[in-house]
Formats: C-alpha cells, sequence, structure tokens
C-alpha cells in the first residue's frame, strides 16, 4: 500500500516514543469559502475534460468535477502556482489528469488534477505565453505562441524532451489572439490574428499566412479581430471563425473559400465566443459580447435556430460539455401489465417531432461572463445547473462585516467593484455600479444607514447606497493620489476618515465639509478610530490623558516613514498627540483594541505586528514570524489578548498577546491575504480576503475549548465571563469579556425559572459560525412546542419543520402566480408519413374507434391529444396511456413528467424521479404533500377485488418522506455540511439521525448541547458525545472537566475509571480525582485488583490494576484473555473489544517502559485487528484496509506471539472488498462477483461482527469544510497515499499526515495511532 513508503520506519523498532510531540491539527477550521470569477483579460480561460470543468481567475484555477451521486459540479480543487496573471489553461485531450497553464510571468505549468500538483514547469519562456494548447498529435506536448509567434512546442518528457520552435509558423504581421491544432489531421494548426486573418499550416501542404480576411476589410488597414476559432469536428478542412464585427463565417481552409456567412439578429450583435456541440453533428453555439445571449445555429441554417438572454452582462468564453452521465432511472412496471390494443402497440415517437426538428442538443455549456460570472447551463432543459454569478476576479483587499446585520459581507477588489454576499448561502446580493478603478478599502455605515464608503486607486472616495445600488456621494480632497483606507467612524456617523498617497489622513462630514487635514511626511495606508470611551467613569481622569479628552475622539495612524501616530480630533490642532517608533519599514495597519484601553496594535513591512500601549507611551511587544509584510488585522472581540493577522507570506496567524505566541498559523489561502473582519454576533466566526480572490470563513472557537466546556458542564458564570484586566494576566484561562457575552448573561439574568436551555442555546448561536446553527435550534424549539409566532422570519428560508413546509410552499405559490411563463416552439415542414398517418387516425375517430386513434396519436407524439380522448375508451385505459407517457419522459428526462405523476397519483415514480436527479428538495415536497393526502390516487380497481386502504397509502409515503429526508441530508452531509443534515432529520421529527450526524460532522459541542435540550429521546447519542468530549479534555489537558462531563452520563463508573486510569499525575493527584469520581484511593485499587484476579474475575482484575501504582500488570491479565478468545472458533467482538478498549487507556508512561516491550506490541496488533473489524461494522470503508496493513506491518516487523495470521488478514480484507464493491462500476474498473470462497469468509467475519448498538452512527465521519479546497497547503495522506481534502491531522512525528475524517474514524475504533508508537491518537 501507499501508505506504507511514508511510515514503514516506525514499525522497524519499538522504542521510537522517545522526543515524540504531539499529534495535532489547526485550531482555526475553514467554513466556508467563496471562489473567485473567471477573469475576463484572456482568451483561453475556461476548458473541460470528461467530467471535469475548470476556469480560470486573475491567479488560481478553479477545477469542478462532477459528483456522479447526486450529479452536480463541486468545487474540487484551486491551483495556484502563477505569481503574475493567468493568460490560458488547456486540458490535455489524451489524459483527463494533465492540465497546462500559462501566465504573464513568462511560465508554462503542467499539473496533475487529481494529485493537484505540478509535475513540470518551463520558466522563462521567450515571450509571453499569450495563448497555449496540448498537441493532439503527441501524448506530452504543449505548444504556445507570443503575440507574434514563433510558435513554441514543448515535449515535457522523453529523449526530445526540450523546446523547439515550429518550422513555419513565425514572423508574423499581426498579432495572434489565438491558435487551434486539428483533431484529427496530425500537425494541422490554424492561427486567429487581430486584423482579422487567418495564418493555416499543415505538414507537406504550403503554408497559407494572413488569408481569409472578412471581405469588408479586404484593401484596409482596419482590425477586426479573431474572437473565436474552431475546427468542424466532422471534417478535415472546415473551420468555424468569428470576428467581433463581420461576425461568424464556415470557412474551408485547404481551398481557402468561404462556405457560408451567419447572419444575426441585429446589427449590434457581435460574437464574443463560439463552440462545436459534440453531442449534435452541425451544431454549434455562440455568446455575444454586449449581453449574455446564447444562440443555439445549425450550419445548414444562416439564421439562429433559438436564442436565450442568461444575463445582462456580455459572454466572455464558452467550452460544451457532453452531458454528464446521468443514474439510469428503473421504471419498476414491467411491460406485460400494459394494456396492449388488439392491432398495435404504440411504438416510441419519432425522435424528431415537426415541433421539434431543431430541438436542443443535450449538453452542458460551461459559460463565463465579463462580470466574472461562471456557469454550467443545461441547453435540453434549458435552465442552469450551477451558476456562480458575479465572482470577483481580481485580488480583494478587503471585507467587512455589516455592523446590524451581520449575515451580510462587503468585499472590496482590485476589479472595481463592491460585493455584498449573504454568509449563509455564499451568494452575491448586491455589486456596486463598477467602474471605480481599484477599490483598496470599504466602510459600513454605522446603524441601519445601509451605505458603504470606499477608497479607490484615482478616483478619491464615495458613498454606495446599498439598496438604491448608487452612488450618492464622492469625495475628492485628495486629487489623484490612491486612497489606502476609509473609516467611518462608529461613535459619530457623520464623520468619516481616509488616508492616502499623499500624506494626508483628512476627517470630513459626510456632506463633505473637512474637519481636519493631518499631514504626515510620507503616504499613509492606515487609519483606526478608538473604539472607547470608559475612562471618564466615575469622573477618575488618568494623569496621561488631558484634561476633557475623550478616547473616543481619537485617531491612529499607519505611515510609510515608519511610525504610528495618535491625533485627537476634538481639537483643532493637527499635531499628533504621540508618535510610536519601532518598526524598520512602512506600517500598513492600525488597529485600537475593542476591549483594551488605550492598547493599539500595527502591522509593518517588516513581517512584524507590534502592540502599542497608549497609556504608558511604550511598545509591550513584538510579534514576529510572518516572513514577509504584514497587512490584515484583527482583534477578537471577546477574548481580549486574541489578536489576527495575514500577511504577503500567504498566511494567517492566531498570536496570544500576553506572550507574544502563535497559537495557530493557516495556511489555506494561495497568496496576500489582506482583509480580516470579524462577525459582529458570532465573535469566534471571522472572514479573510486575498490577492487569490478568494473569501474565506473561518470558526476561531477550537481555540476556546475549555470555556465552550464550561457553558456545557454548568459551571459558575465567574467561569465563563470575566473582565479584561484580570484575563490578561499570563496564564489565565480564556474568559469571554465582551459585548455579545455581556448582552446574553443580562437576558439569561432576566428569565425566572430555569433559564438552562436558553444558556446552552444562546451561547451555542454566539460560539457556532453561521451555516444551519440558527436553523437547527429553530427546528429544536419546534420539536419542543415552543409557538409558531415567535419564530423568525428567517425560518422560512431554511428547512422547516414538515408541520410548515406545505403551508409555506403554498403561500409561496400563491405569490407566484401572476407570474407569467413563456413558451419556445419553432417548426419545420411535416413528413409525408405523418400526414398519411394523421389521415388514418381522423378515420378511425370518425368510426368510433378511440383507442386506435388515441394509439396513434401517440406514435405521432401528440401526447395531449390522445389523453384528452382516452377517457372516452375507459379510465383505466387513459391511466395506463399516462403511465406510458410518464415513463417516456422519465427515459428523455424531462420536466414535463411532473403533472402526469401527479394526475395519476404514481408519487413513488416522482419521488424517484427527482432522487435520481439530485433534486432532493423537489422530492421532499411531493413525499410531504402526499403524506398531508393532498395526493389523490386513483383507485383503479385491482385484481379480485383488492383495494388499498388510505392507512396503507398513508404508510408507504411516511416511509418515502423519510427516505428523501435521509437523502437530502446525505447530501448536506456529504458537501461539508453537517448542521444542515441534522436539520433534515429533526424537520422529520427524527432526533436519533440528527444526533448522530452531528457527532459524524464531529459537532460534538452542539449535538451535546441540542442532546440536553432534547432531553429523553436523544440521550444515547447525548452520552456517547459526552463521552467523545471528555477524550479531547483529556488532551488538552483538563482532567476536571473531563471528570465533570462523564459525571452527566447516568451509567458513568467504566468511563471514570477509565479517565483516572490515564490520569499521569503524582499519587496524591490521582487520589484526588478517584475521589471526585467516586472510585476508591491508588492502595486500595491494588488491594481490589489482587482480590479479583484471585477469584478469575478478568475484567475486574484489569480495572483495578489499571487504577493502582502498577497498572502494567493489566496488560498480560488482559492480553491471555484476548489471545485465549481469538483462539477458539466462537467468539465475537463484543466479548473481546470491552477488555481491549479499557487496556487502552494505561498511562502512556508506563506502556511505553522497556519491560513491557512484547505486551505493548501484542496490544498495538490485537487493538489494530479488533479496530479493523470494528470500522466494517461502522461502515468506515476509508480506514478498512489501512487497519488491516497497519496490524499485518506490525505482525511482521515486531516479535509477539498472538493468533493471528498475515495470510489470513489478507483473505479478510479480500473478502470485504469483494463483498462490499459496488455493483455499478465503472467500465475501466468493471464489477467482478465475490467467489464461493471470498463470500464465506465475509459471512464468518459478520457473524463475529453482531450490530452496532448505535445504529444512527454507522457510516463515514465527514466534518465541516471537508469539501473546501485549500489553495497552497497540499497534503498527501499516509494511510491513502492520495491527496487530502480539507482539514489535516498531523501525527506525532510532526510530518505524516491524515485526514482530519479518517482520524476521527480512526480513533473511534482504535485508540493507537497509525505509525505503532503507543501513543493515543486523540484528534477530537
Amino acid at each position: 500500500m501507499a501508505w506504507m513508503t511514508y511510515i514503514s520506519h516506525w514499525f522497524e523498532q519499538d522504542d521510537w516514543y522517545e522526543g515524540l510531540q504531539r499529534a495535532s491539527m489547526s485550531q482555526v477550521r475553514q467554513v466556508g469559502l467563496l471562489a473567485a470569477g473567471c477573469q475576463p483579460w484572456n482568451k483561453d480561460v475556461c476548458a473541460a475534460n470528461g467530467d471535469r470543468f475548470a476556469y480560470c481567475a486573475t491567479l488560481a484555477i478553479y477545477i469542478y468535477q462532477l459528483d456522479h451521486r447526486y450529479n452536480e459540479f463541486k468545487l474540487y480543487a484551486i491551483m495556484s502556482e502563477h505569481k503574475k496573471t493567468i493568460t490560458a489553461i488547456s486540458w490535455c485531450p489524451h489524459n483527463p489528469d494533465l492540465f497546462a497553464s500559462g501566465s504573464t510571468d513568462n511560465l508554462v505549468i503542467i499539473w496533475n488534477v487529481a494529485e493537484q500538483k505540478v509535475i513540470a514547469k518551463l520558466d522563462n519562456t521567450k515571450g509571453v505565453p499569450a495563448s497555449l494548447s496540448w498537441c493532439w498529435n503527441a501524448d506530452d506536448a504543449v505548444a504556445f505562441v507570443s503575440h507574434r509567434g514563433p510558435l513554441f512546442i514543448w515535449t515535457i518528457s522523453g529523449p526530445e524532451s526540450g523546446v523547439t520552435v515550429h518550422k513555419e509558423a513565425h514572423s508574423f504581421l499581426s498579432d495572434i489572439c489565438i491558435f487551434r491544432w486539428h483533431t484529427q489531421k496530425k500537425g494541422k494548426v490554424v492561427f486567429g490574428h487581430i486584423d482579422g486573418s487567418l495564418s493555416v499550416f499543415q505538414p507537406g501542404n504550403k503554408n497559407q499566412k494572413h488569408v481569409l480576411r472578412p471581405e469588408s476589410l479586404e484593401g484596409t488597414d482596419e482590425e477586426d479581430p479573431i474572437t473565436a476559432l474552431e475546427w468542424d469536428p466532422l471534417s478535415t478542412d472546415y473551420l468555424l471563425v468569428a470576428n467581433l464585427h463581420y461576425g461568424i463565417r464556415l470557412v474551408d481552409s485547404e481551398s481557402l473559400y468561404c462556405i457560408t456567412t451567419f447572419n444575426f439578429p441585429s446589427v449590434a450583435a457581435s460574437i464574443q465566443c463560439l463552440a462545436w456541440v459534440p453531442s449534435a453533428p452541425g451544431m454549434f453555439i455562440t455568446g455575444d459580447s454586449q449581453v449574455g445571449v446564447l444562440r443555439i445555429w445549425n450550419v445548414s441554417r444562416t439564421t439562429p435556430i433559438d436564442n436565450f438572454k442568461l444575463k445582462k452582462t456580455g459572454f466572455h468564453c464558452l467550452h460544451v460539455l457532453n452531458s454528464p452521465p446521468r443514474k439510469k432511472f428503473s421504471i419498476q412496471s414491467s411491460n406485460k401489465n400494459h394494456y396492449t390494443s388488439s392491432t398495435s402497440e404504440a411504438v416510441p415517437p419519432p425522435s424528431l417531432t415537426q415541433n421539434q426538428a431543431f430541438s436542443l442538443p443535450p449538453g452542458h455549456a460551461v459559460c463565463c461572463f465579463l462580470d466574472g460570472g461562471v456557469g454550467l447551463y443545461d441547453m435540453g432543459a434549458k435552465k442552469w445547473d450551477f451558476l456562480r454569478d458575479l465572482g470577483h476576479v481580481e485580488t480583494i483587499f478587503d471585507c467587512k462585516f455589516k455592523p446590524d446585520d451581520p449575515n451580510l459581507l462587503a468585499t472590496a477588489s482590485f476589479d472595481g467593484t463592491i460585493k455584498v454576499w449573504d454568509i449563509n448561502t455564499l451568494t452575491a446580493m448586491y455589486t456596486s455600479p463598477g467602474n471605480e478603478g481599484v477599490i483598496y478599502s470599504l466602510s459600513w455605515a454605522p446603524g441601519g444607514l445601509n451605505c458603504i464608503a470606499g477608497a479607490t486607486s484615482q478616483n478619491g472616495a464615495f458613498i454606495w447606497d446599498v439598496q438604491k445600488g448608487k452612488m450618492i456621494q464622492r469625495f475628492n480632497e485628495h486629487g489623484k493620489n490612491g486612497i489606502f483606507c476609509i473609516a467611518w467612524s462608529h461613535k459619530d456617523s457623520k464623520r468619516i476618515a481616509t488616508c492616502s498617497g499623499d500624506g494626508f489622513c483628512i476627517i470630513r462630514t459626510i456632506d463633505g465639509k473637512v474637519l481636519h487635514k493631518y499631514k504626515h511626511p510620507a503616504p499613509v495606508f492606515g487609519c483606526d478610530w478608538s473604539q472607547n470611551n470608559k475612562y471618564l467613569c466615575n469622573g477618575i481622569v488618568p494623569s496621561w490623558l488631558p484634561i476633557g479628552l475623550h478616547l473616543r475622539d481619537m485617531i491612529a495612524t499607519g505611515c510609510e516613514d515608519k511610525n504610528v501616530r495618535v491625533y485627537y480630533v476634538a481639537t483643532s490642532s493637527d499635531q499628533p498627540l504621540k508618535v510610536f517608533s519601532g518598526h524598520t519599514a512602512k506600517v500598513f495597519h492600525v488597529k485600537w483594541s475593542p476591549l483594551r484601553e488605550g492598547i493599539l496594535c500595527s502591522g509593518s513591512d517588516d513581517g512584524s505586528v507590534r502592540i502599542w500601549d497608549y497609556t504608558q507611551d511604550v511598545c509591550i511587544n513584538i510579534l514576529s514570524g510572518h516572513t514577509a509584510p504584514v497587512r490584515g488585522l484583527m482583534w477578537n472581540t471577546e477574548i481580549p489578548y486574541l489578536l489576527i493577522s495575514g500577511s504577503w507570506d500567504y498566511t494567517i496567524k492566531v498570536w496570544d498577546t500576553r506572550e507574544g505566541t502563535c497559537l495557530d498559523t493557516v495556511y489555506d489561502h494561495g497568496a496576500d491575504v489582506y482583509g480580516l473582519t470579524c462577525h459582529p454576533s458570532r465573535p469566534f466566526t471571522m472572514a479573510s480576503c486575498s490577492r487569490d480572490s478568494t473569501v474565506r470563513l473561518w470558526s476561531l472557537t477550537p481555540l476556546i475549548t475549555p470555556l465552550q466546556i464550561n457553558i456545557l458542564a454548568d459551571r459558575s458564570w465567574e467561569e465563563i465571563i470575566g473582565n479584561t484586566d484580570c484575563v490578561i494576566e499570563q496564564g489565565t484561562p480564556p474568559l469571554l469579556c465582551g459585548k455579545v457575552s455581556r448582552d446574553i448573561k443580562q437576558e439569561i439574568e432576566k428569565l425566572a425559572g430555569n433559564p438552562r436551555v436558553k444558556k446552552l442555546r444562546w451561547f451555542s448561536e454566539c460560539l457556532s459560525p453561521p451555516g444551519g446553527s440558527d436553523n437547527l435550534w429553530n427546528l429544536v424549539a419546534v420539536i419542543k412546542g415552543q409557538d409558531d409566532s415567535l419564530l423568525p422570519q428567517s425560518y422560512c428560508k431554511g428547512i422547516m419543520h414538515l408541520k410548515h413546509l406545505i403551508k409555506f410552499r403554498t403561500s409561496e405559490a400563491q405569490e407566484l402566480t401572476t407570474v407569467k411563463m413563456s413558451k419556445f416552439g419553432g417548426g419545420i415542414g411535416v413528413p409525408t408519413k405523418e400526414e398519411r398517418l394523421k389521415e388514418a387516425a381522423e378515420i378511425h375517430l370518425r368510426l368510433g374507434q378511440i383507442q386506435r386513434y388515441c394509439e396513434l396519436m401517440v406514435e405521432l407524439g401528440e401526447w395531449d391529444k390522445a389523453l384528452s380522448i382516452a377517457p372516452g375508451v375507459s379510465v383505466k385505459y387513459w391511466k395506463k396511456l399516462m403511465q406510458r407517457r410518464a415513463d417516456q419522459l422519465i427515459q428523455e428526462d424531462k420536466d414535463d413528467v411532473i403533472p402526469y405523476c401527479i394526475a395519476t397519483g404514481d408519487v413513488r415514480k416522482l419521488v424517484n424521479f427527482f432522487m435520481s436527479r439530485g433534486q432532493l428538495k423537489e422530492a421532499l415536497l411531493v413525499a410531504q404533500a402526499a403524506c398531508e393526502g393532498n395526493m389523490q390516487n386513483l383507485h383503479v380497481s385491482t385484481p379480485k377485488g383488492a383495494s388499498y386502504s388510505d392507512d396503507i397509502y398513508k404508510e408507504d409515503f411516511d416511509e418515502l418522506l423519510h427516505k428523501v429526508s435521509k437523502e437530502l441530508a446525505e447530501w448536506y452531509f456529504q458537501d461539508g455540511r453537517a448542521v444542515l443534515a441534522a436539520c433534515c432529520h429533526l424537520a422529520v421529527d427524527n432526533i436519533e439521525l440528527a444526533m448522530a450526524y452531528l457527532i459524524r460532522g464531529n459537532e460534538l459541542e452542539l449535538a451535546v448541547c441540542v442532546g440536553m435540550v432534547l432531553g429523553e429521546s436523544a440521550a444515547p447519542a447525548t452520552h456517547y458525545a459526552l463521552e467523545l468530549l471528555a477524550r479531547k479534555c483529556m488532551m488538552i489537558p483538563i482532567w476536571n472537566l473531563a471528570a465533570d462531563l462523564l459525571l452527566m452520563i447516568p451509567d458513568n463508573e467504566l468511563h471514570l475509571v477509565k479517565l483516572c486510569a490515564f490520569y499521569p499525575g503524582s499519587i496524591e493527584e490521582i487520589n484526588d480525582i478517584h475521589e471526585k469520581c467516586k472510585l476508591p484511593t491508588v492502595e486500595e485499587c491494588m488491594q481490589l485488583a489482587e482480590t479479583a484476579h484471585a477469584d478469575g474475575n478478568v475484567f475486574e482484575s484489569i480495572k483495578y490494576y489499571l487504577l493502582s501504582q502498577e497498572p502494567e500488570k493489566a496488560l498480560p491479565i488482559g492480553i491471555d484473555f484476548v489471545k485465549e478468545h481469538l483462539s477458539s472458533s466462537n467468539w465475537t467482538l463484543d466479548t473481546i473489544y470491552p477488555i481491549l478498549d479499557l487496556l487502552s487507556y494505561i498511562r502512556t508512561e508506563n506502556l511505553v517502559l522497556h519491560t513491557c516491550t512484547e505486551a505493548r506490541n501484542e496490544l498495538l496488533i490485537l487493538c489494530g485487528y479488533i479496530g479493523a473489524l470494528l470500522a466494517i461494522r461502522r461502515q468506515y470503508q476509508s480506514i478498512v484496509p489501512a487497519l488491516y496493513e497497519y496490524t499485518s506491518q506490525l505482525l511482521k516487523r515486531r516479535k509477539v506471539s498472538v493468533p493471528l495470521k498475515i495470510e489470513h488478514l489478507s483473505e479478510e480484507l479480500d473478502a470485504w472488498r469483494a463483498c462490499t464493491q459496488p455493483t455499478n462500476q465503472s467500465e475501466e474498473s468493471p464489477y467482478t462477483p465475490p467467489s464461493d470462497s471470498q463470500r464465506m469468509v465475509y459471512t464468518t467475519l459478520l457473524k463475529k461482527l453482531k450490530e452496532e448498538p448505535l445504529k444512527g452512527i454507522i457510516g463515514p465521519d465527514y466534518v465541516t469544510g471537508s469539501n473546501l479546497p485549500s489553495h497552497c497547503d497540499i497534503h498527501m495522506s499516509c494511510l491513502t497515499g492520495l491527496k487530502i481534502q480539507g482539514p489535516v491531522f498531523f501525527l506525532e512525528d510532526g510530518k505524516s499526515a491524515i485526514s482530519l475524517n479518517d482520524a476521527l474514524m480512526w480513533a473511534k475504533v482504535n485508540p493507537f495511532s497509525p505509525l505503532g508508537t503507543g501513543l493515543r491518537l486523540n484528534p477530537f
């Protein structure tokens, strides 16, 4: 296995635990990602191959991949290695994993998409690779060309590797816009030029340079650039060419003749891009450059067959994918049940009826627009399968949450726009008009003004009214100089400060009256209003503060002269009150602490962050660690010593400013990190923005785990909320000191009775990131019987409880009834066969042969006529005909099937249809409507007079409803949104599964909070979550809290024994924790162990030896017991696992003693094997092979005597693989059924496994953010050898990494590290 090459040295010897560090993972969790849009600067910036498509922003390439299970494209990877604008991308036609890109810094890169790594780089290309493409005639050659040529061909590997120049393709008279290799004719290539001409080269033929200019340009110097160029896939010589103004031509590259010129409906229309449709010969599509009109063409007609306006903004590029493979929908009924007429059974209609002579081709078009929008348009169904509207296409310099509506986040970009996003759905809500040049900074207006102030590179500053969508004020005091920072005073909404390259910090009123101009000796980059005014409380005025000075009237600036200045705005003086020196390069941003009076931080190009105390006039700390200039700065609004910084070194660092230590470093961004902002009502949620054009959302909650557990354990307020002065003392545990927590405390103290439920809910919402926790708590309230009138307005936008779903959707439908729908149609002459059939049908009708008429109408494809007459035969015949029509529409994957299924009451067919297409929310709605009795089931009499009762239908629908909600939950879960998955189960009152999904998503604190509120129905899962949380506490380590959590479980003795057994203190400390857990003292445990051992009570003797001074005495007793059982044939997992689980809690320092070497190795092997069996039982598919391999490697390399053989393990693993492989495998790996001996081995294995007691937790773990790609922090898993997607967990050697999902599953079934060191794994 791949992973063995990484870690085999761990298995060679036994004493590797010396000098190991603790296993670790990032404390800052990524919980959301706003992808960039597609850049509008260069031509070949989108590409597709198989079930992937790609587009590029300015500096990064985004790869989307089809998820076959849900039939949707998901972001798979972000690849960023280029430091300058990417000019072109190209997918290797022979290998879907190879991909090439070029950039303006004269660089060409070859990528392996599957592994997301660079496999070859060509630096210092001669000239910028303005256009690039894989050579169709060679597997490993990429061609690229600069604007005037020549064409270079880079052979990446093999004996002839290196760069050669095309013999003829050089010395062009006009710049090259684009070039294309012929896909069939070896070596044939065409170039399109700025002057509108083409150049064609073909081995063995005369070269044609600058030919086929549009007729209107002949003999002139005018330019009409080639915007698109594609070879006809069915011809060796035909070529489709688009010129920006002249339009589209089909030309013959051999005879240099224009075959067809295509005409546009309007003179104003111009073509930006075009693509052939592979699934429909002769068809192609084009995208207009001014407006987003998609036109469908056929080479046989000079005008478009159809036009769709998809967006207001023009197209930039287009690429057609063949339709992604759909899950084939199986129709239950067999033909023998269909009614067959005496004369004929209807045959399927001809593929193209008269109305569909030019029906839209099946296929998906990747559409990129000039505003950065990217979408996947299903041409057959005329709908977006995926639309990423309005992405930023360039560096995002700033981001800020809206103070009074923190679900909105504003971003300011190099692309000249400000965009406002809904962070729950990660969609763009508003965008500013644009054309502002570069926007460096933004600031929301205080209160509910709904305006944003923006600062630009050349156009001064402005105020944008978000709701009205227009600029309402401009400030030009800085002239054409760049304004680097803008700050709206949140204490006085009439004042706005700006600082600029002209050396001034200017404060003015919002109507433009200048109040102050603070002159600096060099450009000013940052400014910040002080946030506090507490020093004047109680009449106490500190000695350092001038009389009457209000701290809120201070503003700090950061200047290129390396100094920080503080000005007092309430006086007319333009001199600073203080100047702080110490940085060795320019100061960029400055930020006042929101919680500590007079404390200020500054970030500099010297790579450091300095903390200044205004009251003492000193620098109190220097935070060093960044390796490049510091840009983003953000204080946490609840923990006074927590500071976050972002840098040009691509990292975000979290600091404890008390000691100057870095608590965590985040590597996920792919370029400079510029902006950081804190969520106003969720103080541990943060957003960051970067030159990589993405915005990312982060949760900082893991940094304050002890505090979270204090809340769960119902500790006193003193252990949850503190005052700033105490908390900033070194070594003090984190306490909440901000406004959000104090408001919660005030509200709770007002409540009568038991406020525990409210306390859990409010703190849970405060500490959780957005993305479902509000929705979850609303559903918990509904289940607990809260009055509907108390539900917030936002409730109906999320996942609703079933009792509300139909009600809300009905009122929504009533609102929508005013919207009129338009229908498309087209036609062409009627074939004679159809005319004859029609005539025949009319005769049958006049003869009263209604059924024959219907069958002929069906044959003609005129189903509506057939169905309207069919009841004249019988209702039964009509229903059969309706079912046939529904089956046919399902095969064609048409939405038209919906009314047919509803009219015949065939709910199951319709639900399955929606599920097969991944439309799970639609399926849920239909299933719920059926449960509420809204679907009429036509009671057509069944054989022997039997008929279904309504109760049976109701039960049937209930089962269907649960099936759909489970599938929808799984969709959210697989998308890394465990909280919303839990919401789906709560919506159908399935509390057990809701809790299980929270646990499998490692949302343990949330699971415990919700479980405590829901009470008895959630108890088993709550207890399991408490047990896992206690394991987390043991690692931090906070032993008392771990004990408190375990004491909340009713039957807790064994859990407390494990905790105390693992506790590593002195005898006195161990006895203290024994007392807390109501266990005997260490000395008493020794006596009890010896008594139990003498009585032959294995379990009790192990338990008490582990709690005694000599816990290693438990090892031989337990291991011998397990070995003895394994040697017999009738052992089960449940007899062995409890013993091994208990033994695994032996203190690490005892387990790693030299005297315990053999026992330790045997324990690791047994835990590995039993872990593999548990993983099979819990369906942890991804780690089963690794656990078997781990056990085999230990058996091979360590001296042990256990009743396990490597051959037997290998046999079991093969049997498990064969019997659990999916039957619907791909062509590359066809399905081979298991052999009889494999079936036998697997059956024997299942008998030993028995059933999992907590059924809900079966299935893999998938934490929040598992689907979010990192830009540059790529790690390979030492368990699978594959790239890790989502959070990474580092093992104790500090190098070996596995995914957090695999680490969680491993730790739940085998407590010891995969490195075989004997250290416990604790990723919770």
